[in-house]
């Protein structure tokens, strides 16, 4: 399996951008998709966006469409999430996760199975 570490989250105003990355290693990165979840204070992990394993396909939850920005750069064996226009309600520690079929990343046990890192902190003021 690859190891995931995720980083760049941060307080932000509303209206604000933060990147996050997400680094791998340990296995051919390139052999993975990628998805970024998200865990609100009291709420479950859910699903925000995902990418395929070339890149060339990409999937939102509908809450940040036009907001968010999955990218990867298998190169560096990173994933990125650019979040802009950032609201109160995207508060929550948000953390990667990597699969070798894309569907199993975007498949509704994902959120709540499987091994997870720290997570990265963004927190949106208003």
């Amino acid at each position: 399996q690859v190891q995931l570490v995720e980083s760049g989250g941060g307080l932000v105003q509303a209206g604000g951008s933060l990147r996050l990355s997400c680094a791998a290693s340990g296995r051919t990165f390139s052999n993975y998709a990628v998805g970024w979840f998200r865990q609100a204070p009291g709420k479950e992990r859910e699903f925000v966006a995902a990418i395929t394993r070339s890149g060339i396909t990409t999937y939102y939850t509908d809450s940040v469409k036009g907001r968010f920005t999955i990218s990867r750069d298998n190169a560096k064996n990173t994933v990125y999430l650019q979040m802009s226009s950032l609201k109160p309600e995207d508060t929550a520690v948000y953390y990667c996760n990597a699969d070798q079929n894309i569907a199993t990343i975007r498949g509704p046990l994902r959120a709540n199975s499987g091994s997870w890192g720290q997570g990265t902190q963004v927190t949106v003021s208003s």
